[in-house]
């Protein structure tokens, strides 16, 4: 029998995920992590992004975070995001807007909040969109 560990994905709103899975991957602070059964105890932030679960027989299913953190213990992982979506209910088309007005945004350059802002808002976009072609590539 293959070792496990215990996955919780929640948001602020709600629990997306809840489930077993043989590995988690996802985007720290400071890289990408992968995280296997027995891993040592770990809190992280997580950057806006994928968060990769492998499920037992191979079946994985993929995650956009806006960011929060990812806390591990031996067979638990759990990930507290300020806000998460699976990667089939994230809207492309949003998605594209967000950029395209965060593009916007950074080339009229206003002032240095209005750049930061869409700074974020360009990160959280181009995140989603990674996500959404994951799951293409997956499904293929």
């Amino acid at each position: 029998m293959a070792m496990t560990l215990h996955v919780d994905i929640v948001s602020a709103e709600k629990q997306i995920f809840s489930g077993t899975a043989e590995m988690v991957s996802a985007t720290g602070e400071l890289g990408e992590l992968g995280i296997l059964p027995r891993h040592s105890q770990m809190l992280t932030r997580l950057r806006p992004g994928q968060v990769r679960v492998k499920l037992l027989h191979g079946e994985e299913q993929v995650f956009y975070v806006s960011g929060g953190l990812l806390e591990v213990q031996p067979h638990v992982v759990t990930v507290l995001a300020d806000t998460a979506e699976r990667a089939a209910d994230l809207d492309e088309a949003a998605a594209l807007e967000a950029k395209r007005r965060a593009e916007d945004t950074m080339r009229n350059k206003v002032d240095e909040i209005s750049y930061a802002r869409a700074q974020a808002e360009l990160v959280e976009a181009m995140a989603q969109l990674q996500a959404i072609e994951k799951l293409r590539r997956m499904r293929r």
